[in-house]
This record gives C-alpha cells, sequence and structure tokens, in this order.
C-alpha cells in the first residue's frame, strides 16, 4: 500500500524534546515501513525516518526563528496535494487544516484528531465538516463531539524495544510531561511528599504556560524532596521511568491519551491517576496501577504501589500497545477505506450508471 503520513510541523518527527503527536507519527511510519508498505513522511526537514522523507521547511517551527507558521503548513498542504496521485491514501495529523482542500478531492484521506475537543469553536467547524473521516485516540476523545465522522478509534503505540524494563529501584516518584494547569505537577508534588517519597520532575514549560509556572510551581521544585530535571529526550525518559516506583498521572482535564501512560508500561512502571479522560481505557485498575479520585486516595495508592505487578505492567504494553499493534490497527483502517472507495468506483462507472 502507499501510504503518505502528514505530520505537523512544530516539531520534527520523532521530536528532539516533548512532542505526543510527533512521536506517535514517527512510530506509526517506522512500524508501517517494518510491516512492508511504501510510507511517504511529510515533515520537517530535520525529522528522522525509515520512510520517505519530504519536506517544506528545513527544522521544526518551534525550534527555529519561523515568524509565520501558518506559511509553512499551508506550503505542506500544497505539496501533498501536488503529489497525492502517488498514493493511495492520505494520512493527515494535522487537525483540520486539510478539510476545505481534501474534502472535494479524489484521494481517498483519513484524519488522526491528537488533541483536545472540548473547544466550542470545533463544534461549528466539525458539524460543517461531518462527512471527512476522522479517527479518535480514545473514546472519551469523542464525547465533545459526537456529530464528527468518527471511524474508529486506535491507541497510540510504541517500538517495543524502545524502553528498557526496570524493576522500579529508585526510591522515588515521577512526574513527566509539561507544567500547565491541567497536568497538576502541583498535585503530584504534594501526593509524594504525603506519601513520604522523593519525586523526580522532568517537564517543558511552554510560553503559555509561562505565568502559571512561575505563580503555581517555581516555589515548589524547592522542597527538599523534589528534584526537577527540566525538560529531557527520550535518552534520558526509559531510565528515568524505569527506576521510578511510580508514575504519577494527576491531571484535572479530558486527556485525549496520554502518551507517558504506556511509556510507563513499557518500562514495567505502574501508574497512579485520576479518573479523566482517557485514564480508564488505558489503565486496568489494581493491575497496571490505580484510579483514584481524590488526594487521599492517590496517597494511599502510592504508598501501596507495591502491589502492582511490574510484569503485568510490560506484559499489558506489549499486549495493547506497541507500535506494531498500532500499525496494524491502522492498515485495517485503510484497507476498509480503500474497499469502499473500490466499490463507490465500480458503481459509478458508465456502465452501471444506466
Amino acid at each position: 500500500m502507499r501510504i503518505a503520513q502528514i505530520a505537523p510541523l512544530i516539531e520534527s518527527v520523532p521530536p528532539k524534546y516533548y512532542g505526543g503527536t510527533e512521536r506517535v507519527v514517527a512510530y506509526l511510519t517506522d512500524a508501517l515501513v517494518k510491516l512492508g508498505h511504501d510510507v511517504t513522511l511529510f515533515a520537517s526537514g530535520d525529522s528522522i525516518t525509515r520512510a520517505r522523507l519530504v519536506s517544506v521547511t528545513p527544522t521544526a517551527l518551534r525550534l527555529s526563528n519561523c515568524v509565520d507558521q501558518m506559511a509553512g503548513n499551508i506550503l505542506q498542504l500544497q505539496e501533498v496535494m501536488d503529489r497525492s496521485h502517488e498514493f493511495d491514501l492520505l494520512h493527515f495529523h494535522t487537525d483540520y487544516l486539510h478539510f476545505p482542500v481534501t474534502r472535494r478531492s479524489h484521494k481517498k484521506t483519513l484524519t488522526t484528531l491528537h488533541g483536545r475537543l472540548d473547544i466550542p469553536e470545533l463544534k461549528p467547524l466539525y458539524e460543517k465538516f461531518n462527512d471527512m473521516p476522522v479517527v479518535s485516540i480514545s473514546n472519551s476523545q469523542r464525547r465533545p463531539l459526537p456529530m464528527a465522522n468518527w471511524i474508529a478509534t486506535v491507541f497510540h503505540g510504541v517500538p517495543a524495544d524502545l524502553y528498557e524494563y526496570g524493576k522500579g529501584e529508585g526510591d522515588y516518584a515521577v512526574f513527566l510531561g509539561r507544567f500547565s494547569p491541567e497536568k497538576r505537577a502541583d498535585r503530584a508534588i504534594e501526593i509524594a511528599r504525603r506519601a513520604n517519597m522523593k519525586i523526580k520532575i522532568a517537564a517543558k514549560v511552554d510560553k503559555a504556560d509561562e505565568k502559571y509556572f512561575d505563580k503555581e510551581i517555581r516555589h515548589l521544585l524547592d522542597q527538599p524532596h523534589v528534584e526537577y530535571l527540566h525538560e529531557i529526550g527520550e535518552k534520558e525518559k526509559g531510565p528515568l521511568l524505569a527506576n521510578a516506583k511510580a508514575l504519577l498521572f494527576p491531571i484535572d482535564w479530558p486527556e485525549p491519551f496520554g502518551m507517558v501512560l504506556i511509556e510507563a508500561m513499557a518500562c514495567g512502571t505502574p501508574i497512579i491517576a485520576f479518573n479523566h479522560g482517557s485514564v480508564p481505557e488505558i489503565i486496568e485498575h489494581g493491575k497496571t496501577g490505580f484510579i483514584v479520585n481524590t488526594m487521599d486516595k492517590a496517597v494511599e495508592a502510592l504508598k501501596n504501589i507495591h502491589l502492582i505487578n511490574r510484569d503485568t505492567c510490560r506484559e499489558t504494553f506489549e499486549r495493547r500497545f506497541s507500535d506494531i499493534v498500532m500499525a496494524q490497527n491502522y492498515v485495517r483502517l485503510y484497507e476498509k477505506a480503500l474497499h469502499k472507495q473500490s466499490e463507490r468506483s465500480f458503481y459509478l462507472t458508465p456502465a452501471y450508471r444506466k
């Protein structure tokens, strides 16, 4: 199958540091190549891939001096459409940017939506484009937009050999991701303090969250049980998770997926997460972690984290969340989409229009 993967330009594929969407695109693209498909990746020029790379910008936009980011996105979209005849299917990871262009195209497309959808402006947009096939990354992600043309839910996956299994020999919990009001690093710090456990924090600060970080978080990092590692790369992430007693995921928003959850499971590391968004779809309570609703329950869970079998965490990851499992699920979608397109083409040929 000839497949085009179209990634956001904000980060490279995979990203140098934090970037969930671009990391998923990287893993999916390489896994599709492993499965024998002919894949072209449209992404920034500093991306690394097993597929054929087509780029319109030399570097990821976030790490460049780009002033007008939309210019690059429009240029990439036109490049995709100019070359669309080369592919059986176009798989977009760029939200709805391409909808007006691809809607009337004869080329088969599908779009994976990676972000939060509980945004008021999105409802009229997806009502207008309710014929565009979209894929969710969790069932809970769909709730704000029931009118969208959902064709499937496909969970993310990461390569099975990317992270090493760990025994959690470090005497600490870990918080990994970014500092923002909805991620609740403040909760993680307090949970660890009350459970009398050290916590290591590796997180980025987006420009939009700088004021929040300065006001609500910075002073918490000075506590003696806290070790702040700043933003880290992929090489540092594995050992950090593998040696942790637990991953703390005390979110306060409808998380669409949460890549760090399956990354932790790949390392055998159990998770303590608040019951929002995709959490109950990813974590099996009592098997791969604890799902809680209060700070008291989170503290109790951390004290009892030894009850979770780390082997079970790793086994669950391999069964549900590897890159090959994700790619196989998408291939089934591609084949179904192309089969439907073929049926429509058959019945619309001149010989069958009478």
